[in-house]
């Protein structure tokens, strides 16, 4: 028997019994219970409480127009709900004074059910933005879940505050990469290696992790280290900082992928192609969230609040990656204006800096130690053009 079934019937039970149950169980509403017979029931009970029904001022034993009131007002809502099943629900409870517990197993269920519910929502939000390139919808339902984890965490009566789940937690699968989003990242990477200063308009707001492909990524990383560098950019460079970083040798890019990628036609506008590379990038970490708050609340054996700190630490990359598309459209947050690197000098500068930091330095002589202090030397022995002159 499944123990959710059973707290749903203990608690109707337990009210049904002790009508003044209800005011213990003033957090839990009739969208908590999953069968709707049990939402009706349940619905019917604050009805009547509400309508002052005499049963709640009854001392002792429970009439039995409670149980028949409260049936015939949720039959309305509700088909085939008959009075015997209420006679169930009362054998189903084995204390009524251990109504709040029962409750309490019926809020857990229904906060499982929700964030199931919500993920699923934004998964499927999320894969029709991808076929369409827009990320207003996905963006939208995260807030929702958001919105929704902290209501969630407000009425179990803890903080809504991301915690990390363990490293040995359940692996969930990445989500597939379009053909278009990595034919995007190449025409994006020939236009950076054969326009100069095409990684200006990109190097603030176009992270590795963005690119669909890790080899993409990784080449990407190269020309950002370059640039970062103040050192130009071209096919022959890109070559040595691959070379210098072990991409070719580890398998991470091939040489016939890197040449097709260094000797493309280098056409078009790095900031829109960029655009165009980070909006993928938000609608795939927005899949990645949905299918990991998925997996947790699925997860029967997951408390409530961890449950619910671990999915929004779930969508804390998301709220990395739209902060830096915020700003590539214009909209920078405030978190992405502090953490932005600053102004680099000019090339030339950086080298001459770095050829004066490279020039030999003269030997600075040492104190002999357990040496007698040297006398100053005397005035005739100093030249005439540094002696002071005498006194008229």
């Amino acid at each position: 028997m499944d123990a959710l079934f059973k707290g749903e019937q203990a608690v109707l039970g337990a009210i049904l019994l002790d009508p003044a149950q209800l005011d213990t169980l003033s957090w839990l509403t009739p969208g908590d219970f999953y069968r709707p017979a049990h939402q009706a029931l349940f619905a019917a009970m604050r009805t009547l409480q509400s309508s002052e029904h005499p049963a709640l001022a009854t001392q002792g034993n429970v009439p039995l127009s409670w149980v028949t009131d409260t049936v015939t007002e949720a039959g309305r809502h509700v088909r085939g709900l008959t009075s015997p099943y209420a006679h169930t629900l009362i054998a189903a409870c084995p204390r009524p004074q251990n109504a709040p517990v029962y409750g309490r197993m019926v809020l857990e269920g229904s906060i499982h059910r929700t964030v199931t519910e919500h993920a699923v929502r934004l998964e499927h939000v999320a894969r029709i933005d991808a076929e369409q390139q827009q990320v207003e919808g996905v963006l939208h339902h995260a807030d929702v879940l958001t919105g929704v984890l902290g209501d969630l965490s407000r009425r179990w009566g803890t903080d809504p505050r991301p915690v990390p789940g363990p490293s040995t937690g359940p692996v969930v699968a990445s989500p597939p990469v379009r053909p278009e989003q990595t034919e995007d990242e190449r025409f994006l990477l020939a236009v950076l290696v054969s326009q100069p200063a095409a990684m200006g308009e990109v190097y603030d707001w176009l992270r590795p992790d963005d690119f669909a492909d890790a080899g993409h990524g990784q080449l990407y990383r190269c020309l950002g280290a370059l640039h970062h560098r103040g050192e130009p950019i071209d096919e022959v460079t890109a070559l040595w900082e691959v070379q210098r970083r072990g991409l070719l040798a580890d398998g991470t890019l091939s040489q016939v992928q890197l040449d097709s990628l260094l000797g493309g036609p280098g056409a078009g506008s790095a900031e829109w192609l960029g655009d165009r590379v980070i909006r993928s990038s938000v609608v795939r970490t927005t899949t990645q969230a949905a299918i990991s708050i998925k997996a947790l609340a699925e997860d029967e054996t997951l408390a409530p609040g961890r449950l619910i700190g671990q999915a929004l630490h779930a969508l804390g990359p998301l709220d990395e990656v739209r902060a830096r598309w915020r700003t590539a459209n214009g909209h920078p947050s405030r978190a992405l204006e502090k953490t932005r690197p600053a102004v680099r000098p000019d090339p030339a500068a950086r080298m001459n800096a770095a050829l004066s930091r490279s020039a030999a330095r003269q030997p600075t002589p040492q104190p002999a130690s357990h040496a007698a202090p040297v006398a100053p030397p005397s005035t005739a022995t100093v030249p005439r053009s540094r002696a002071s002159p005498s006194p008229a």
